[in-house]
């Protein structure tokens, strides 16, 4: 068994010398390394986690594992690297290999593996699989993305979000594996930090979340899932977090807690964002240094699609007039208050007035359409940890995509627990101003619960904008295709008991060169 360090009270400066040196470490994992155990024996079967794939390129793809035969354990591992060789093929059976190779999973990033494989075709279906001593993994599937100059007849997709373990069953990830999508983007809180409850669906391990191995084993209990494992090895994946991966309602390096110490603040945040690391498959780029972790990026779909994954998280100002329900705040309008940064801010900028793709897709975490809700005194109420927080950035973007015709923009969206469709408006407090792009929001898969059913006649009229609504667990499916994108809403009446049947109370059209929502 290995040891894991998890002192708080460390400076940000020999935190991120100390993750430096992890860094390197992983670096050193990408090459084959004499010094690893190359012919380990295991306690258990050691892939206990699955596999995974995601952020495809038209020749290559990230490959996923983590060594675990005792995951809720703290791994089961001697403190030593271990080789792992990995195949990709043509074929589920693993006969016709097409690319192979042997990465070393170092302790220092709990034995996980990132194989960033290339030379491969572009568009296409393979298989791969990983080895470590005589044991042999599950076999995956993973999809490459189509060559840059290429426009695809179709590409499906599905996004989900906030799947906390306590509140349900994974049953949407089981009916998502029958829509044989071709790429899965999940928006934020995969896991959940708070402490065990009782007369849950299911418990959490663990307390509070705070240590690296804390991180460590509530992501391992969510892979253990047999359905988000399947989901991971049915397809490659775009992965973005929100909140719970870290602390509830964080604004950057900002604790919700106002006696929180800043510098704990930020080491606690330097094991969560190493944690999420070690297990999402993600390229290089995104090894985190410290409490700084670059997850913004580009995937591109030939030019069918353009996906602009976002962090609205760890660049973001603190939430104006507290992160709740709020009157009349005049700091949420504040040019100088940002949800993205100015660096992101200008990567997307930049990168969407150089795109030559027919759809652009804004990957993000929380709701940007300007929606308020009716209160007790009758008064309508904004929440100020979305967009509506945010007000002079949200105009900044929308702005951008109006004045510069930006081709065809949609933002995909989670966190709210409940499935929204939205025109969004240039001038959100005007229903007659132009309608800018589309969004489309997705329910949490199992955090919203069995839900609720309500009247949304007020909601409807009160916010013209707002095209459709509810609160039931589920997921959304989505295929692109150069002259529309076509949405449906997928939902389960419940999830605190298995076998829900799947509806789809609810499907969108939105024709290429109209961002206008158009019920189907």
């Amino acid at each position: 068994m290995y040891t894991v360090t998890d002192s708080s009270r460390i400076s940000r400066r020999s935190f991120i010398q100390t993750t430096t040196s992890l860094a390197a470490a992983a670096l050193w994992a990408s090459r084959s390394q004499g010094a690893a155990l190359s012919r380990p024996k295991f306690w258990d079967y050691p892939f206990k986690l699955g596999v995974a794939s995601g952020d495809p390129t038209p020749d290559g793809v990230v490959l996923w594992t983590r060594l675990a035969p005792r995951p809720l354990e703290g791994g089961g591992l001697p403190d030593a690297p271990i080789d792992v060789g990995w195949q990709v093929a043509e074929d589920e059976a693993m006969t016709r290999i097409v690319r192979s190779g042997t990465q070393t999973a170092v302790p220092q990033w709990a034995h996980s593996v990132h194989v960033e494989v290339d030379g491969l075709a572009p568009d296409r279906w393979y298989f791969y699989q990983f080895k470590a001593g005589s044991e042999v993994s599950q076999v995956g599937r993973t999809r490459t993305a189509p060559a840059a100059e290429a426009t695809p007849d179709k590409l499906r997709l599905a996004f989900a979000s906030c799947q906390h373990w306590e509140s349900g069953y994974y049953t949407g990830y089981e009916h998502m594996l029958g829509e044989d999508v071709d790429l899965v983007l999940h928006l934020g809180d995969y896991i959940y930090e708070g402490p065990a409850k009782e007369s849950k669906v299911r418990s959490h391990v663990g307390g509070k979340l705070d240590s690296l191995t804390g991180y460590r084993h509530r992501h391992a209990q969510y892979k253990t899932d047999p359905a988000l494992q399947a989901m991971h090895a049915a397809a490659p994946w775009l992965v973005t977090w929100d909140d719970h991966e870290f602390e509830n309602n964080y604004a950057g390096g900002i604790s919700e807690h106002t006696d929180a110490d800043p510098a704990a603040f930020l080491a606690q945040r330097a094991r969560a964002y190493q944690s999420y690391y070690e297990h999402m498959p993600l390229r290089r780029s995104a090894l985190p240094t410290g409490p700084d972790m670059l997850l913004y990026r580009n995937c591109r779909f030939g030019q069918l699609v353009d996906f602009y994954v976002l962090d609205t998280r760890q660049y973001r100002d603190d939430q104006a007039c507290g992160d709740k329900l709020t009157v009349d705040c005049h700091d949420a309008e504040d040019p100088n208050r940002s949800i993205l940064g100015g660096t992101q801010r200008d990567w997307l900028f930049d990168g969407l007035k150089r795109s030559q793709s027919q759809w652009n897709v804004l990957a993000q975490q929380v709701l940007m359409a300007k929606i308020g809700r009716r209160m007790e005194d009758g008064r309508t109420g904004y929440g100020m940890d979305v967009w509506n927080g945010y007000g002079a950035d949200r105009d900044r973007v929308l702005k951008f995509l109006h004045e510069q015709h930006v081709s065809n923009p949609v933002v995909l969206t989670g966190d709210i627990h409940s499935h929204w469709a939205n025109d969004l408006l240039l001038d959100g407090d005007d229903f007659a101003s132009p309608v800018v792009a589309s969004e489309f929001v997705c329910t949490g898969l199992s955090s919203t619960g069995d839900g609720r059913v309500e009247d949304y006649a007020p909601l409807y009229s009160e916010f013209p904008n707002v095209k459709y609504h509810a609160r039931k667990s589920g997921y959304v499916a989505c295929e692109v295709t150069p002259t529309e994108w076509k949405t449906w809403y997928r939902e389960m009446d419940y999830v605190t008991r298995p076998g829900a049947p799947l509806l789809t109370p609810a499907k969108f059209v939105v024709p290429a060169g109209s961002a206008k929502l158009e019920r189907a």
